[in-house]
């Protein structure tokens, strides 16, 4: 190999690096976001599991999982106290 065919290989190698590096960092949130809000889900579902006897209910759409999935439990937290305080 000479000089030339190495130095190619070694650009395209830096180039596929540095593309990687750029979709990577943004496929790591979007992978935790979708992450936290099928937890975030989950939780609703518990508290509208736990609060079925008590005639408390809250949606369980994107919105509210999303949500939920942004500030983890304590969206949880805000979304029941809304329900509670503020929807009646």
């Amino acid at each position: 190999m000479d000089t030339n065919t190495i130095i190619i290989y070694l650009a395209c190698l830096t180039v596929l690096f540095i593309i990687g590096k750029i979709f990577y960092l943004p496929l790591r949130h979007i992978i935790k976001l979708l992450l936290n809000s099928v937890l975030g889900g989950f939780l609703i579902y518990i508290v509208n599991v736990v609060g079925d006897s008590f005639g408390f209910h809250i949606g369980l759409n994107w919105a509210t999982a999303i949500f939920s999935g942004l500030l983890g439990v304590p969206g949880v937290v805000v979304l029941v106290l809304v329900k509670a305080f503020i929807l009646g």
